[in-house]
């Protein structure tokens, strides 16, 4: 049997083993309009430019498609069902979380009970999953064989193996060894879960653009390296003897690693391919400079139903879940000053995120890098919201931003409304209610003006002459705000948004030109 061969047989026996999970399949979500997405995905062009079809008469034209036909195809195959996608039906949970007393693996920020609350609202995000049980049980070390001591890990089994109809077990940690889950399964004869493998599950669901599910794609390669591993001893007990292949010299454990790194390699290069892609658009949209104001949060605290109240974008369905938004989409917007802006709705994060996970989508986040502006959207009604601001700013700081978009960040405090007179205790927070509209326009002044620092724009009124060309000129280099025409005199006072450069060459081509700050 060749590797080739080989690699698909176990493809379709963890497809196989993961189908006894019992679990439901992702349902589909329908896909979030995006009144922007041309801003991010497409390149810009100015009205009256015109907007033919791409290609038409270009020269060569059959050899791009070819490649791009491939290119399809290779995206197809990794798209395809992924072997750790759980199998139709409910699944029935007990979460359990293992409360370390003290010592570094213990958060000063939060509780036992608020992180299997946590827990609760991670499995009651997937369809058909049912919480049957929660148990919060000490422990010195996590990061044990069985996770407890002796004697808790057998009241824990007794109490486990009483529940009627659990399909699982939910154990509320980062990741677990695949040994660990051996043995667990072994003691409790049940599936067991990590955060990383709901998480993951999740995020399988919630993936719509091929970008992200070539990320979700990576991200399960460590699970597969696992699982593999698992799979290769269970061959040499059951087997014994060799364990080469047909004389190949290359064990199974071998080959299925050689085939893993294939695909690993085959999947970061469809995202370089796609992150490439990226940066022209990057480089067309900044001719315009249309701002990027990126929304940044822990899961769940209201970004997109701030986007919604700052758009007006009645497409926008926030849903009450974590990780609803899992690829980023592009919203219009519009200033004080009528300035048009793009709001950028990005995944969320949460705590104890493996950093595989994080890794995985940095060609997401990486977006983030190019904005102008970064606004941290907080409930400030969580009780562990101390905590999900310092997971976001970590986050944030391993991305390796450019310090002045740090140091430039808006804080905003969701969800004021349901704290009776909220007044931030942080300096230069801003208290909204993203669901009511409070505290929008205070909030739009704040992004104006940031906008403005960081951008180099400046709001001008100019005097010009009408039978001049100025004005033409401003509408093609600048953002006309308001002209106020002066029959009699033949002049026009013309409010602008204009960039620096656009601004030199206009005091260039016009010196005689009134200008007045505003």
């Amino acid at each position: 049997m060749g590797p080739a061969r080989l690699s698909w047989s176990l493809l379709l026996r963890c497809r196989r083993a993961a189908a006894a999970l019992g679990a439901p399949r992702c349902r589909s979500l329908p896909a979030r309009p995006l009144s922007a997405a041309a801003l991010l995905r497409a390149p810009l062009r100015p009205p009256g430019t015109g907007g033919g079809a791409p290609g038409n008469g270009a020269a060569g034209a059959g050899g791009d498609e070819e490649g791009e036909e491939e290119d399809e195809a290779e995206l197809e195959e990794l798209l395809g069902p992924s072997p750790l996608a759980l199998g139709p039906g409910a699944q029935r949970v007990a979460i359990v979380h293992p409360a370390v007393k003290w010592g570094p693996q213990k958060s000063p920020l939060t509780t036992a009970e608020l992180q299997i609350a946590e827990a609760v609202a991670l499995v009651d995000t997937l369809q058909n999953w049912t919480v049957l049980d929660k148990t919060i049980l000490p422990t010195k070390n996590r990061n044990k064989k069985f996770v407890f001591g002796k004697g808790n890990f057998q009241v824990l089994t007794e109490k486990i193996k009483k529940l009627p109809h659990v399909t699982a077990v939910f154990l509320n940690v980062e990741r677990i060894s695949s040994l660990t889950k051996k043995e667990l399964e072994s003691a409790w004869g049940v599936q067991v879960f990590d955060r990383y493998t709901v998480v993951l599950h999740i995020f399988r669901c919630n993936a719509r653009t091929k970008e992200a599910k070539l990320q979700v794609a990576l991200a399960e390669i460590p699970l597969l390296r696992s699982n593999l591993k698992n799979e290769a001893s269970q061959r040499d007990q059951q087997r014994g003897g060799s364990r080469y292949i047909m004389g190949s010299g290359e064990t199974f454990l071998e080959t299925q690693n050689r085939v893993l790194k294939e695909r690993e390699l085959k999947i970061r290069n469809a995202l370089e391919k796609l992150r490439r892609k990226r940066a022209l658009l990057r480089t067309r949209r900044r001719k315009f400079e249309f701002p990027i104001v990126s929304v940044m949060g822990y899961t769940n605290c209201g970004k997109t139903t701030l986007i919604k109240a700052l758009t007006g974008e009645a497409g926008l369905q926030p849903r009450d879940q974590l990780f609803a938004t899992l690829d980023i989409t592009a919203h219009t917007g519009y200033l004080p000053s009528h300035m048009a802006v793009i709001y950028v709705d990005t995944i969320g994060f949460l705590t104890d995120l493996p950093h595989n996970l994080v890794e995985s989508f940095s060609a997401t986040l990486e977006e983030v890098a190019y904005s102008d502006l970064i606004v941290h959207v907080r409930d400030i009604t969580h009780p562990e919201t101390v905590l999900q601001k310092a997971t976001v700013l970590s986050v944030l700081r391993n991305l390796n931003l450019p310090s002045h978009l740090l140091d430039s960040m808006v804080e905003v405090h969701n969800k004021v409304d349901l704290i009776e007179r909220y007044k931030p205790a942080e300096e230069n927070a801003l208290a909204v209610s993203a669901l009511h509209g409070h505290g929008l326009e205070e909030l739009k002044q704040e992004i104006e003006k940031k906008i403005l620092a960081a951008t180099g724009k400046k709001i001008l009124t100019v005097n010009i002459n009408l039978e001049g060309p100025q004005l033409s000129w401003l509408y093609k280099e600048a953002t006309v705000q308001e002209v106020e025409v002066m029959p009699e005199e033949g002049t026009a006072r013309v409010k602008v948004i204009i960039g620096s450069s656009a601004f030199g060459k206009y005091k260039n081509l016009f010196p005689n030109s009134k200008i007045f700050m505003s």
